[in-house]
């Protein structure tokens, strides 16, 4: 992989985590063209390296509230601090039974299979098409709203399903505060990328033995610049109701993936 490629991954990876038009889905169509065996070396190496950059990205951007939330952990008070960690751990709790119980049957999802990617991509841009035509309130995030945004994360494993739009889409159709809505989305993603990594870290496929590292950190830096941005930019497109226009870019994206997966 050549450094190029690197920060083209990067700038994707950084977009595409916070932006609703799923990271997954777009790596998978990027690989696609670049060649399915462009990077099958570094594969694994790259995504724990991309996955990180976000993750820190996410942190930096909500520091405030990581440390709120580690605060409300370790004082053992029952606060509101207290409860909403307690509700980022409720909401993570299908996606990592998934991905534990789940693992080998899902790593099939992402083998090429551009014609899932495609029809997931629709299914996100209707979710972000009516989340967007939902009112506003001010209701806070329950630990039943949790329970259920987890399971929209759980099924944003599928690559083509955005995780950040499933779970804004999800708590916004249920009536939580958009802004609240987007807070709570991004935060609770932190511990499961994290434990991807280290997850993919103590893998047998995990490989460095002859990794471009200079490619590497420019595709980690471009991906924590362009995270830090995009993660900014997306909180406030979801308080102006702005999503239609992701809604509409997945359709546009994802029709020609199905017409590019039947014709190939």
């Amino acid at each position: 992989m050549g450094i190029l490629d690197a920060i083209i991954l990067g700038i994707i990876q950084g977009l595409t985590e916070f932006l609703p038009v799923s990271s997954s889905g777009h790596l998978e169509l990027v690989k696609e063209l670049q060649g399915s065996n462009a990077i099958a070396k570094e594969s694994m190496l790259t995504t724990v390296v991309l996955h990180f950059a976000t993750a820190l990205s996410t942190v930096v951007v909500f520091r405030k509230d990581v440390g709120e939330i580690f605060k409300g952990l370790f004082q053992f008070k029952l606060n509101d601090s207290f409860y909403y960690s307690l509700k980022i751990i409720v909401s993570m709790l299908p996606a990592a039974i998934v991905g534990v119980i789940f693992s080998e049957e899902l790593e099939t999802f992402f083998d090429g299979q551009i014609l899932l990617v495609g029809a997931m991509l629709l299914v996100t841009g209707l979710l972000l098409f009516l989340a967007d035509r939902a009112k506003n309130t001010v209701k806070e995030v329950s630990f039943l709203h949790a329970i259920i945004i987890g399971v929209s994360q759980a099924i944003a494993i599928l690559p083509g399903i955005s995780r950040s739009g499933a779970t804004i889409g999800t708590s916004v159709i249920l009536g939580i505060d958009k802004s609240k809505a987007a807070r709570f989305s991004f935060l609770i993603v932190v511990p499961l990328i994290l434990g991807k990594v280290a997850k993919d870290l103590l893998s047998d496929d995990f490989v460095i033995e002859g990794a471009n590292y200079t490619a590497l950190g420019a595709g980690f830096v471009t991906a924590f610049i362009t995270g830090i941005f995009a993660c900014t930019w997306m909180i406030s497109l979801v308080k102006k109701s702005k999503l239609t226009y992701f809604a509409l870019y997945c359709f546009a994206v994802g029709t020609a993936a199905i017409v590019y997966a039947l014709m190939a």
